[in-house]
């Protein structure tokens, strides 16, 4: 009898040592709206990439630039290569997703042409070979039929971190121009900003 209540003890223990753990271990998902604003850090997140994505464009699309192309050649649509877009924050920015947001954005006004990318133009240029060879003839792509694009955009992404305490402001400033491939002339440069505060402050500390 007297060694039970150790091993009572022991058992008690380890039972609240797993309620403990899995109250650590707690954890809640759940699904929102890929569209809805969720700002939790301050720092450049999808909504951001989005906004300034279909504001530059937009931007670049109200421009002299694209009335000028479209005059001299008989209202036909530019074509437009999305280039490099340089992350100079210190921060992680996907540089990756605000590319495509920027093509969506492009493609989604129904005024330039979007042709693809270099990683992009390399694969599909294989399945072109490809289909040479193996593909019915009527049904092949043709070979030397690329739209070659007149201008490329291209551009990077700057911040400015300003703390104090447990506030912060993060400063985002996003500049873009678009080039004319034959002459490498800058045709149109454009900017646009984000400024966020951040207040770590719990309420009831102050």
């Amino acid at each position: 009898m007297p060694r039970t209540r150790p091993v009572l003890r022991h058992a008690v223990v380890l039972a609240l040592a797993a309620v403990a753990l899995a109250a650590c271990n707690n954890k809640r998902v759940s699904r929102v709206d890929p569209a809805s604003v969720t700002d939790l850090s301050g720092r450049w997140n999808d909504v951001d990439s989005r906004l300034v994505a279909n504001a530059l464009i937009e931007q670049s699309l109200t421009a002299g630039w694209l009335g000028g192309y479209t005059a001299a050649r008989g209202g036909q649509s530019p074509a437009v290569i999305v280039g490099s877009f340089r992350n100079r924050t210190l921060e992680h920015v996907p540089m990756g997703t605000f590319i495509k947001d920027l093509e969506k954005a492009f493609v989604n006004s129904g005024r330039v042409r979007v042709v693809a990318s270099r990683d992009e133009r390399s694969e599909v240029r294989d399945e072109r070979q490809d289909q040479q060879e193996n593909a019915v003839a009527d049904t092949r792509a043709r070979l030397g039929r690329e739209l070659g694009a007149a201008y490329m955009l291209q551009g990077d992404v700057q911040a400015i971190e300003d703390a104090e305490g447990r506030e912060k402001v993060v400063f985002y400033q996003v500049d873009a121009f678009l080039v004319d491939l034959e002459s490498n002339q800058k045709v149109w440069i454009g900017q646009h900003k984000i400024k966020k505060y951040i207040d770590r402050r719990r309420i009831g500390w102050e």
